[in-house]
């Protein structure tokens, strides 16, 4: 049974990233991510040969009608909609860097986990100026909770970077790395910690990096960060109607669009066009017209946006908004693939980072 005997890939992407999937053998597959920054209370499904990131410990999983059955000798498990199958998925298997630790003792997994099925990734700096206040946190983030709960280090090393960068390159064909990081009180908003990982990881292993972080006042970091080995840079909006902004990120939201626009064509001039991404989250509150006029500004600055349907984490004040539907998200994916293949910023084209691996979206099977 493939995908499309009931349902096309690109239609069961979008309802299960919408809708989550109910796992009978939850332990098959690449372990899931719960808590965190970044995907997170998601698995790695891959759907006709592409890796998606599905919710699995969300409220609106744990009532999905998407059920995937114990897989097969070979893998492979059969996804019901209802009780009817409907398609058959398989899982990326847990990366084999997992199973080492640091000289001092720390599971590689608690300083770069796997995203997808070839695509590593870390948050540097595991706290956020902006988390530690209840007036400032964006309502979305779970940045603390990984940390609090022990799963990861709150500051990764340089050193203890390019130590995983290179196991999972070579153990596992790890094809490209995200770094991302909460935001520090300094001006460089981040940009400091990216350069100086991002150089010992290309010293060790040669790696395409994304790195991410808030615009920085100095646009000058630009020019660091390409120097240190930094191939592509997101710069996330998330939400893009200035009201909506206030009250989901009071205090990102300070750092306003036209702040992130100049940045934008700054980085661009640097980078490249289709080499600078943006990660918007729809479904808390723009409008389906809002997401695409803030898009078709930014495909003409040369930006890629990515967007992506919210997903709310246990744990956080949005954790029981709900999530965009399906059609929601087909009314912004339709319009916005041909917008990029039209703008020639196609997902495949860019060198690392969220928008190439394109597995918390179906956006890149809409570019087509």
């Amino acid at each position: 049974m493939s995908s499309t005997d009931l349902m096309s890939s690109k239609d069961l992407m979008t309802e299960l990233q919408t809708q989550g999937l109910r796992l009978v053998d939850p332990k098959h597959g690449a372990a899931s991510r719960k808590g965190g920054a970044g995907p997170t209370d998601h698995k790695a499904v891959i759907v006709d040969g592409k890796t998606i990131m599905v919710p699995v410990h969300t409220s609106t999983a744990w009532d999905s009608p998407f059920v995937a059955e114990a897989p097969n000798a070979e893998g492979i498990s059969v996804i019901t909609r209802f009780s009817i199958p409907i398609a058959s998925v398989s899982f990326p298997k847990n990366p084999r860097f997992y199973l080492l630790k640091t000289e001092e003792g720390i599971p590689y997994s608690h300083i770069a986990t796997l995203h997808g099925s070839d695509v590593l990734a870390t948050t540097i700096l595991q706290t956020c100026i902006r988390y530690e206040s209840r007036k400032k946190a964006c309502k979305f983030c779970a940045i603390g909770q990984s940390l609090a709960a022990g799963r990861t280090v709150a500051h990764k090393t340089p050193a203890q970077l390019a130590e995983v960068a290179k196991a999972a390159v070579v153990l596992d064909g790890i094809k490209h790395m995200v770094m991302t990081t909460g935001t520090p009180a300094g001006d460089d908003r981040g940009a400091a910690v990216l350069c100086e990982s991002a150089f010992a990881i290309k010293a060790a292993v040669d790696i395409p990096i994304q790195g991410q972080c808030e615009p920085p006042a100095d646009f000058q970091w630009f020019q660091r960060m390409k120097a240190a080995g930094i191939d592509t840079l997101g710069m996330h909006l998330e939400v893009v109607t200035p009201s909506v902004r206030e009250q989901i990120m009071p205090g990102k939201s300070t750092v306003g669009i036209d702040y992130y626009m100049k940045a934008f064509k700054a980085s661009v001039e640097v980078f490249g066009r289709g080499q600078v991404s943006t990660y918007i989250l729809a479904g808390l509150g723009d409008t389906s017209n809002a997401i695409l006029d803030i898009c078709k500004e930014l495909l003409e600055i040369g930006v890629y946006p990515f967007v992506v349907p919210f997903v709310p984490i246990s744990g956080t004040p949005l954790e029981d908004h709900p999530s965009p539907s399906a059609e929601f998200m087909k009314s912004i994916l339709e319009p916005l693939g041909k917008m990029i293949s039209g703008a020639n910023l196609l997902s495949s084209d860019i060198k690392a980072g969220c928008g190439k691996c394109g597995a918390c979206s179906s956006l890149s099977v809409y570019e087509t």
